[in-house]
Formats: structure tokens, sequence, C-alpha cells
């Protein structure tokens, strides 16, 4: 135990702690979107696929104790680093010079606290006061038909899709697996992943706007 604590004090030791939380949140995630899929087979897949869920406490209740854990762990180590990183800046730059590699790397920080508000509102919205309980179709269907709450969903979607690709992408260098040859590899598994769930998510306001799904 001690020696798990002196290493998370350290800064490879909280980038680990995020690769591997993140890596559970990105799981979750993906099970997500597949089981939301079912809107597509109609009411009565979806309803059924909710149902089934509540069917298992002890599985609903083991997940969200992990995610909670996952998610506290992921958050808190975030904050630190980045602390560490203004601390040990010192003083403005006099150029800013980006040292990431891509657009996602410079954007983790921004996408953090956008997708903590997504996932109030869509804890809100569909699991802890949803306007009809009961009814996942027609809690999601009525959500999206308005404009509004497709755009936001969307673009924290987007948010979310860029999160995923540089956490996962940058979780091999924290637990030590990057080499020159295989990094390209790691590169398209990342954009696989997350282009994969972030077009999936995308598709359900776009297909309720569209009317592929209806009431």
């Amino acid at each position: 135990m001690q020696r798990a604590l002196t290493l998370y004090r350290t800064t490879i030791g909280k980038k680990v702690v995020m690769a591997l939380s993140g890596a559970i949140m990105v799981g979750f995630v993906t099970g997500h979107f597949l089981g939301n899929l079912n809107i597509y087979l109609g009411p009565e897949a979806l309803n059924g696929y909710a149902e089934k869920l509540h069917s298992m406490p002890a599985l609903v209740w083991t997940t969200r104790i992990l995610l909670l854990f996952a998610l506290g762990a992921h958050v808190w180590s975030a904050y630190q680093l980045w602390r560490r990183n203004v601390l040990a800046r010192g003083s403005h730059y006099k150029q800013r010079k980006d040292l990431a590699t891509d657009y996602a790397a410079r954007t983790m920080y921004w996408t953090g606290p956008i997708l903590l508000l997504y996932l109030v509102y869509h804890l809100l919205e569909f699991t802890i006061i949803p306007a009809h309980p009961g009814d996942v179709y027609r809690n999601v269907v009525e959500a999206f038909q308005n404009p509004w709450i497709s755009a936001f969903y969307v673009a924290a979607n987007l948010a979310l899709g860029l999160h995923i690709f540089h956490g996962i992408f940058s979780a091999f260098q924290s637990i030590g697996a990057n080499h020159p040859r295989y990094n390209s590899y790691r590169r398209d598994v990342a954009i696989a992943i997350s282009a994969v769930i972030t077009l999936g998510n995308v598709s359900f306001p776009i297909s309720v706007l569209t009317g592929i799904v209806t009431l």
C-alpha cells in the first residue's frame, strides 16, 4: 500500500491511474453505446434491454459504484496533473508553444469539464427524473426531437470522441507500452474506437431529427 501511495504521488503514477480509470469508463461507454443500438429495433427492443438491466440490481449497482470510483480517480488525477503543470510553469511563456502532437491532446482539459456537464444532464434526463419512467424509447425520442438538445448531445459526443481518442493513445504510453515501431498502430486503434463510438452516438439524435426513428 505504501508503495502504491508513493507511486501515485509521482506524475507517472497519476497518469497510470488516469489510464486505468479511463479504460474502465471507455469500456462502459462502449457497452452503453452497443445497448443503445436497440433503438433501431424499436421501442420493445430498447425498453426490453433497459428492463433486463434493471432486473439485475447487483450488476447495475456494482457497475455504478465502480464507475463512480473510476470517475473520481480520473478527475482528481487530472486536476492534480493540471495543477502540477501550472506550478511548474512558474511564469507565463513569452511565446506559447504546444508540445502536444495533436488537437485532441491540447483540448483534454476543456473536453473533460464539458463531459462532466453532459454526464449530469444525461443522468437527469434519462435516469434520475425521466419524463416517462419505464419508457426509455419515448424519453430518448422526445428529447432528441428538440433540436437544441440534439445539438448539445452531438457537441458533447464530439468532445467525447476527442477525449477517448487521446485517452486511448496516451494510455499505452502511460503504462509503458510505447515503441516507435508500434505507435502508428495504437494511433489507428484509438482512431477506430473513438470514431465508432462517436459516429454511433451522434447517429441517435440525427436519426430522430430526420424521422428515421419515430414514436
